[in-house]
């Protein structure tokens, strides 16, 4: 288990002086981040083994948004491991040790050189310490897709979408896919599918389906197949 405490940052929030989103995802992603670099097998080692994770889904909770200004704790820990995956719950919690945020996560290790997944290896498996997953309501990892869907405009990767593995980083397909929720819509439940890495130059072609409770948004290659699905739940 890691964690690290901060204070919600003037760029990190809404209209509302809310913690966004994008500001929760970026809380656990540089969380994990953190606790692989502390273990000796952050980014300098999987660039020597030439492998590195992967994110195949998200499932985020949000009971409470966190202010500006206010103390937060954020935690992560590993649940599980099986073959090519990982598995790893992550919390936001206040200066009362109230839970702000929770989500599971599922990640696959990838051969950078082919782009293949690979299975796990024991100095990366023997790192971590499995603690007892989180009690949620787990939801599938894959996203299922409504009949009809409304298409918005292209967007081109550029390389402030791109992350160190020169893909684009997963809150970015977030906030692409948050600019089709409609003002009053509150986010309490986020999912997201990932299923191809999309790279400098790309074409995304979003589509939407939106109703009172639910805004799902596929983000799509020229060839229809996705490189993630995104479901916003009310």
């Amino acid at each position: 288990m890691y964690s690290f405490t901060s204070r919600v940052r003037y760029s990190e929030v809404d209209i509302n002086r809310q913690l966004d989103l994008a500001g929760i995802i970026n809380y656990f992603q540089d969380c994990t981040t953190f606790q692989s670099e502390e273990l000796h097998v952050g980014i300098d080692y999987m660039n020597e083994m030439r492998c590195a994770w992967m994110l195949s889904s998200w499932q985020i909770v949000i009971d409470r948004s966190p202010v500006f200004g206010e103390s937060i704790t954020t935690t992560t820990w590993a649940h599980g491991f099986d073959s090519m995956f990982g598995y790893r719950n992550f919390t936001i919690t206040d200066e009362s040790n109230v839970v702000c945020a929770y989500a599971n996560s599922i990640w696959i290790l990838v051969n950078l050189n082919t782009g293949h997944p690979i299975k796990l290896n024991d100095t990366i498996t023997s790192a971590y310490q499995l603690e007892e997953r989180i009690d949620m309501d787990y939801a599938p990892r894959k996203i299922r897709l409504p009949n009809e869907l409304q298409e918005g405009q292209p967007i081109t990767v550029v390389s402030s979408f791109l992350d160190t593995n020169n893909h684009v980083n997963n809150g970015q397909y977030i906030k692409i896919a948050e600019e089709f929720l409609p003002e009053d819509f509150v986010i309490h439940e986020m999912r997201a599918d990932y299923r191809i890495s999309a790279l400098l130059g790309d074409t995304i072609i979003p589509k939407y389906a939106i109703s009172d409770k639910e805004c799902i948004v596929t983000l799509c290659r020229p060839d229809k197949k996705p490189y993630a699905i995104i479901q916003f739940i009310a």
